[in-house]
């Protein structure tokens, strides 16, 4: 998953991305292990906080072979 990728090029827990973007550790942690979906409003704070564009969530990730 993008999401995790993302967060750890930065060196981030989830308790600091939780901290950054106010989406909730529980939260991060499901989109990551792909248990549901993000809203948009969720994607863009999650984006922000790794200052990226929201766009990179929904790109396919060749290494990992998931979407979001």
């Amino acid at each position: 998953m993008r999401l995790r990728r993302l967060r750890k090029e930065l060196a981030l827990s989830q308790q600091d991305l939780e901290s950054i973007s106010g989406v909730a550790q529980h939260t991060i942690s499901d989109l990551e292990a792909g248990k549901r979906g993000a809203r948009p409003s969720t994607i863009r704070k999650l984006a922000d906080a790794l200052g990226v564009q929201p766009r990179e969530f929904i790109k396919r990730d060749k290494r990992e072979g998931s979407d979001v």
